[in-house]
Formats: C-alpha cells, structure tokens, sequence
C-alpha cells in the first residue's frame, strides 16, 4: 500500500506488532481463522471470538490463523461468559500456544490479567466506563478498547462512543482504541483524530467472505439500516443477567415468539449435534442450520454504510484509503516555517499564545488523571457504603472532568498527553487512611476548578461556554463529597 493510501502507525500499532490502526472485534462465532489471518496479513490486527469455546476449537483455530499468515493476532475470552474451570484452561491454553494477545471483556477479571501479564502476552480489554477502564489498568491491561453503546453484539456500557472515548483518554495513561459504530473511513478518522490508537471494526467484518457468519446474516446486514437496529435483553441464554446486545429487529424483538424468559425451551436450530435454543446469544454460522431470522442477527449502528459483502482485504483497504484521505483534512495542519512577512509575525502570535495553553493543559490533564486514580483507589478501600457511594459520584465527575480537558486540548488541536497517573504527585496520595486521602484530592480539586476556569476563558469560539458549564457540576460533586465528611 502506498504511503498516501496508509495511515499511521500508533503507539497501540507498535504494542500489537501490526502496520494499521485497525482492529477486528473478537466477536464470538464469526470471527475465525480465516478472517482474523486476513486482517492481520492486510496490516491491522485480528483476535479469533473464542467465548467458552471448547479447548479443541480454540487449538486449532489457533494453528490455523498461524498458517495462513504470520502477522501477530490475539484471541477474544470472556471470563463472566465462560464456566470457571473451562476459563483456567483457556488461559492455559493461550499461555502454552504463545498467543501474542489476549483480549478480556466484561467484568474485570484481575486474577486473569494478572496470570495473562505474568506470561509475556499482551492484555487489551474492552470497557465501557472510564471507571472499568481505570479498574483494568489497575489489574495490568496493556491497553483498552473504549466500547460506545452503537456498538453491535453484546454491549456492556450506556454512553454513546464519543464522549466515552474522551473520558476514558483522559482517565487513563495506557493505549485507547475505539469501538461502537464504526464501519467507514470516515468513521475510522474521526476518532483517531479523536486521539484513539485504533479503531475496532465488528459489523464491518462480518459482512467478509472470510467470516464464519451465515450468509443470512451477511445479507440481512447488507439490507439492514442504523434505525433497525436495538438494544434488547431478549437474546439472553447462556449469558449473565441484563446483559444488552444490539440487534437487527426481527420476530424475537417484535414480540411474535413468546417471552424471552418465561417461555418453554425451545430448539430452533442445530451446530454439528448442538441445539441451538431460542432466545440464546447464538448467531447464525456457516456451521449452523435452522431458523436464522428467530436467531441474534448482531449489528452496529454503522451497519447503513455496509452495501455489498466482499473480501475482507478490500474492506479494509478501502476504508484505510478513505480514513487516511479523511484524517488530512481534519487533522492539525503543521504551523509554518517562519518568515518576514506581517501574516507570519501574526501566526507567530498566535502561535505564543497557544502553545504555553496547550501546556497548561495538558499539565491539569496529568494532575487531573492522577485524581482519578486516587478516587478510584480510595472507593475500593472504603468499607463505608454511603461515603463508597459518594466517591462513585465523585469519580464519574472526575473522569467527566478529564474528558473536558481532552475536549479543550482537542479544541487547540493538540493530542492529549497519554501520561498514566503515576507520573503526577497527587497519584501517591495513598498514605493513611481513605478520609485523609480524599481530603488531599478535594483541595486538589477545588484548586484544578480555579485553573481550569482560568484556562478554559482563553478559548474562542462555541466549546467555551459548554466546557465552562461542566466545571460547574465538577464543583457540585465535590461538594456533595465534602458533605459526606470526605475532607474531615
């Protein structure tokens, strides 16, 4: 691929050992073999969906992707999803392979990214809050996915997937990449430009020659519209309680095939001798034959920009042409060189003036990060319900208050610090006990609310205003944690 058609590497492309910012989904079924060696042999980075998968399966689709290429990919694992003992022995198995990654998702599992992490394999895991994104850089994920509520399949936040990004870049210091939605080149720049490494492609992929999906469910994606799709419990067996995935509407969401959980048991397809029931989070697969229109017809709300089922290369080409194309006319453009003349001593200018803003910024946006981190840290020590609940409070507004300033700082053109919370003072503030701790971070706090009024006063144009106006709720919520005796 030539240099114009490619984008750039990102720091989550050099993690993964992949060329392009563009990552499959480890949608359970449908991404195979044969699909995942396809995405990593174009440059972007598969993971196989072995969601309680049997051991066998997973060895070999493991074997098979490694011999049809030999870029780096990952395999998808849900611990919530999956019985206990047969978790333990699918991270045995991916730790005996050497599989180059392992993507979590749901709950976070710290035992599991911990046995994970101490084997040498890299460990993403998709989150959809900043408070589950500060939760798994706490266990050790290498990097997160921030999962916006258009994404399809099983969809485990409620935040649409722009302002979750901001808050989850904001509150934590490992690699982000974006999911929910995405589908088009135009969607794939927009939240790089955004400041997310990558961006994961789900729907997009499903309607590939390689993918295991039945070609029912390719075609219904390739008719199917954003406004069909919806958020429904009805697909619920073999899943924990209100676990939402987002569909196409088809007779099981109408309403036209009984009570998704009071009705009998009912058989309505079959996998090679495994019944498939009614009501499951079973998708139809090549491997699959039954009633494929009562089964989870699983799609995003990109799913409009999806017109014809076709090799997943050419997808993936096209929209990397279409997103490198996309990114050079939204990203920064290069300050000039200096020269004599009044235009450039008036971009010299302005140029003084934004720079040390940026700074500042992006100084309260490591002090701000680091307050996250103290929330976060201080809401699992606490043995207090009320005041637990108030720092849960707290921390929501905190990681609303670090988005701000991934806002502002996006307002300048500039690409938010990635540094973790670590790297700032307020992050030691663990010593002694939860009060004392919390009383530093309110001061903190207050004085970040002064600054940051200060600094947000110098932006022009339409954000201003808005960003101002969330200051003010960040002072709400400390407030309401003072009430609760936090600053005793």
């Amino acid at each position: 691929m030539s240099e114009t058609m490619a984008l750039p590497a990102t720091a989550l492309c050099r993690l993964l050992g992949c060329r392009a910012p563009l990552v499959l989904a480890g949608m359970g079924g449908v991404a195979r073999s044969q699909l995942v060696a396809a995405v990593s042999a174009f440059g972007g980075f598969g993971f196989l969906g072995m969601v309680r998968e049997p051991l066998a399966l997973i060895r070999r689709e493991v074997q098979a992707v490694r011999a049809l290429t030999d870029r780096p990919f990952g395999v998808n694992l849900i611990p919530a999803a999956t019985p206990g003992a047969l978790l333990a022995s699918q991270v045995d198995l991916c730790i005996d392979l050497a599989v180059p990654a392992v993507e979590l998702f749901w709950d976070v599992d710290e035992a599991v990214v911990g046995r994970l992490r101490a084997a040498g394999i890299t460990v993403v895991h998709q989150v959809g809050s900043a408070a589950d994104a500060l939760r798994a850089e706490a266990a050790g994920a290498h990097a997160v996915v921030a999962q916006g509520v258009e994404a399809g399949g099983h969809v485990w936040g409620r935040q649409p997937l722009v302002p979750l990004l901001a808050e989850v870049l904001g509150s934590v210091g490992v690699p982000v990449a974006a999911a929910g939605g995405l589908a088009d080149g135009c969607d794939v720049a927009r939240v790089l430009a955004l400041g997310a490494q990558a961006a994961v492609l789900g729907t997009a992929l499903i309607a590939t020659d390689e993918s295991f999906a039945h070609d029912a469910h390719k075609q219904r994606l390739v008719a199917g519209r954003a406004g069909e799709t919806l958020l429904t419990e009805d697909f619920h067996v073999n899943w924990p309680p209100h676990a939402a995935v987002r569909v196409l509407a088809n007779s099981v969401t109408r309403g036209e095939r009984g009570d998704p959980f009071t009705s009998a048991p009912q058989v309505i397809g079959d996998e090679e001798g495994r019944p498939i029931h009614l009501f499951s989070t079973d998708s139809p697969l090549r491997s699959m034959t039954g009633d494929f229109e009562a089964m989870a017809l699983y799609a995003g709300r990109g799913v409009d920009r999806i017109d014809a089922v076709v090799p997943a290369a050419e997808r993936l080409a096209r929209i990397e042409r279409e997103a490198a194309a996309h990114l050079r006319l939204i990203a920064p453009v290069p300050e000039p060189e200096p020269l004599s003349s009044p235009v450039c001593y008036a971009a010299e200018m302005q140029q003084a003036w934004r720079t040390p803003l940026v700074a500042r910024l992006g100084e309260l946006l490591a002090r701000e990060r680091a307050g996250a981190r103290t929330l976060f840290d201080s809401g699992a020590r606490t043995p207090d319900p009320a005041l637990r609940g108030a720092i849960g409070a707290a921390l929501r507004s905190q990681t609303r208050m670090c988005a701000l300033l991934v806002r502002a700082l996006q307002a300048l053109d500039a690409v938010p610090d990635a540094r973790g919370a670590a790297a700032h003072p307020r992050a030691a503030a663990d010593a002694g006990d939860v009060r004392a701790r919390l009383s530093l971070y309110c001061r903190g706090a207050q004085e970040a609310v002064g600054e940051a009024r200060a600094l947000l006063a110098q932006l022009e144009g339409a954000p201003r205003a808005e960003l101002l106006q969330g200051l003010d709720g960040h002072e709400a919520a400390l407030a309401e944690l003072r009430r609760h005796g936090a600053a005793r």
